[in-house]
């Protein structure tokens, strides 16, 4: 009995023996328990794409883009402005262009002798020792001369006489208007036909087969008398198509003089106005 107990126990003690260690059980590892999910589902394309639109524009940026689109449209018109003045000049013709040039060149020495002369003037109030006295002296001889282009003083000078011979009483007004414009275009300082001043708004009229000059009726011979330089004055009336051709077609006769001294005497009454004033009063 003893002996198959101790017998009956050893398959029991071999059998657990035998059997393995009990093995843990543990639940399967989630691979993605380790990684942070992103903020509300949104992948990284999409978070970009919401930083950039809608667009966030700051104030400062905002004026900045408006200065230059003004700025560019600026230079776009200007740019257009240039070509435009550049393709006119381009279809002028020959004689425009040197009419042009003409032009500019008796104007920028124009320019020239007044620059000179307020220079001169600049000068000569610098260097005076009574100031007071060469302010004044200037002021009288700019009346003087503001006087000779009003015709409230008489004036004296080189020029030239121009006398017209109508017996048939066919030259017009406008003709000697014509006359005086030309006059006026050469360098004419002061002029008076027969016994009337001729002034900035002095107007011809024809009167029966004579004319009028500011309403007074004058008479043939009609005589101009002009200052100014004569070398100018002369040639100016006698270019081809000019005052002297037209008015010989007219079967007029026309005689220029020059002068050294030409007296220009005719006056006109100081005219106050009704509403301009000086500024610095």
């Amino acid at each position: 009995m003893s002996g198959m107990s101790e017998h009956g126990k050893e398959p029991e003690h071999r059998l657990r023996r035998e059997l393995p260690a009990e093995v843990p059980v543990t639940a399967p590892k989630d691979e993605s328990a380790g990684e942070p999910k992103p903020e509300s589902g949104l992948t990284g394309r999409q978070r970009l794409v919401q930083g950039l639109w809608p667009p966030r524009v700051s104030r400062a940026q905002l004026i900045v883009a408006v200065l230059l689109f003004g700025l560019g449209f600026g230079l776009a018109v200007q740019v257009a402005s240039n070509s435009d003045s550049d393709s006119a000049l381009r279809g002028a013709r020959q004689e425009d262009l040197v009419r042009i040039l003409d032009e500019l060149d008796d104007r920028t020495q124009r320019l020239e002798d007044e620059k000179t002369g307020l220079e001169k003037q600049r000068q000569e109030l610098q260097s005076s020792s009574d100031q007071a006295a060469e302010a004044r002296k200037q002021t009288a001889e700019k009346e003087r001369q503001l006087g000779i282009l009003a015709g409230t003083v008489a004036a004296q000078g080189p020029g030239i006489t121009m006398t017209v011979d109508d017996p048939k009483g066919t030259v017009q007004a406008d003709m000697l208007l014509d006359a005086i414009q030309e006059l006026r275009a050469a360098g004419a300082e002061a002029i008076q036909v027969n016994g009337v001043r001729v002034i900035a708004g002095t107007y011809l009229t024809d009167s029966g087969k004579s004319v009028s000059v500011d309403g007074n009726k004058i008479t043939q011979p009609y005589v101009f008398r002009v200052i100014g330089k004569p070398q100018d004055l002369e040639p100016a009336l006698n270019i081809p198509g000019g005052v002297v051709q037209t008015l010989e077609k007219e079967q007029a006769t026309v005689t220029v003089e020059r002068s050294t001294k030409i007296v220009v005497d005719a006056l006109r009454p100081a005219k106050q106005p009704d509403y301009a004033r000086s500024s610095s009063q």
